[in-house]
């Protein structure tokens, strides 16, 4: 079945096609759900969530443009809106960040980390910084298509890449330690 007749059999609610429509994406989105999730439950019911919100608007999907790429759309809304970014906008969380001279770090902490040990750590950050490095990072939104999406300023958007990137970086240090 083509994507179109599934998206056509979706617009009609025929359950074979939600079915096959459900299967064909749903391991893909699930990563996407699993990169804002702060667990595996938490990424599933995002994902039930999502596919709900897709099924009820599939109405809207103009056929122009990446069938994938609307759903994930749908995805990382739903996510946000699990973790709403605003009640960690003033996250504390006792590191002190300052500019420090990268050349000093070795490649050997980080050459070796698997693509699913570098999502670990990824999701490992609080909240706010999670949501912030996955968009600009990961799904390459820019700060101000971020801002208008959680409802804040560019500049804390910017901000929180920052001290996600800088938490990442002594996260990374401290890997370089242990494998010394």
């Amino acid at each position: 079945m083509t994507e179109e007749e599934l998206i056509r059999g979706c617009l009609k609610e025929e359950a074979a096609c939600q079915k096959e429509l459900f299967n064909r994406y749903a391991s893909r989105m699930l990563g996407v759900c699993n990169r804002y999730a702060r667990s595996s439950s938490d990424a599933e019911d995002i994902l039930q969530d999502a596919f709900i919100k897709v099924f009820d608007k599939i109405h809207q999907f103009k056929f122009e443009g990446s069938f994938e790429g609307w759903i994930r759309k749908i995805m990382v809304n739903t996510a946000l809106k699990k973790y709403s970014l605003r009640r960690y906008e003033k996250e504390t969380i006792g590191y002190e960040f300052r500019d420090r001279d990268e050349s000093g770090m070795e490649p050997s902490a980080y050459s070796h980390l698997t693509q699913k040990e570098l999502l670990e750590l990824i999701n490992q950050l609080p909240d706010g910084y999670r949501m912030i490095f996955n968009l600009y990072v990961i799904e390459g939104y820019q700060h101000e298509e971020i801002a208008e999406m959680l409802g804040i300023q560019p500049g804390t958007s910017r901000s929180q890449l920052v001290k996600a990137r800088n938490m990442l970086q002594k996260q990374l240090l401290q890997l370089q330690k242990v494998a010394v």
